[in-house]
C-alpha cells in the first residue's frame, strides 16, 4: 500500500467514527514531515456548528499542535472532496497538498464544481491528488445515506 493510501485509511477510520456518532462519515488527517499531527471528523450535528467539518477540525488542531497558522510542509488527507469553505481554509492555511477520496458532485471545490486549489487570483495554490481509496470513501457515504433514508421510512 502506498503512502497516500496508508494515510487515507486513517482518514477513513475517522469517517467511520463520525458515522458511529450519527455524523456524515467524512474524516481527515493532517500529515507534516511524515507524521500525523492532527485528525478530524465531521461534528456538525453534535457541535451544532456549521463549520465543524472534518477538514476544519484537522486544520485547527494541526495549527494548535504545531504552534503556527501557516501549515506549509503539510498534506491534508480527507475522504470527500472539500467544499468551498474547506478548500478556502486550505488556501488560508498555506497547506502544500490535498489528497481526497471521493469527488463531491454537489459541493466539490477542488475540481468538481469549482477549483480553489489552483485559482491564480488567490494568494496560495496547493497540489491535489484525487481518488485515493475513492471507492471505499464513496461507499461509506452511500451506505450512511441509504441507512438514514431507510430509518426515516420506518
Amino acid at each position: 500500500m502506498d503512502e497516500d493510501a496508508v494515510y487515507m485509511s486513517l482518514a477513513v477510520e475517522q469517517a467511520r467514527r463520525a458515522a458511529s456518532e450519527g455524523e456524515v462519515p467524512i474524516g481527515a488527517v493532517l500529515v507534516c514531515d511524515g507524521a500525523v499531527v492532527a485528525h478530524g471528523r465531521n461534528a456538525r450535528e453534535g457541535a451544532a456548528d456549521p463549520t465543524a467539518h472534518a477538514e476544519m477540525i484537522a486544520i485547527r488542531e494541526g495549527a494548535e499542535r504545531l504552534g503556527r497558522w501557516r501549515l506549509t510542509g503539510c498534506t491534508l488527507y480527507v475522504t470527500l472532496e472539500p467544499c468551498p469553505m474547506c478548500a478556502g481554509a486550505l488556501v488560508n492555511a498555506r497547506i502544500d497538498r490535498l489528497v481526497y477520496g471521493a469527488a463531491d458532485p454537489k459541493a466539490g471545490a477542488v475540481g468538481t464544481l469549482y477549483d480553489l486549489s489552483s485559482d491564480a487570483r488567490l494568494n496560495h495554490r496547493y497540489e491535489v491528488t484525487a481518488g485515493v481509496l475513492g471507492d471505499e470513501c464513496g461507499a461509506l457515504l452511500r451506505k450512511f445515506f441509504r441507512d438514514l433514508r431507510a430509518s426515516r421510512d420506518d
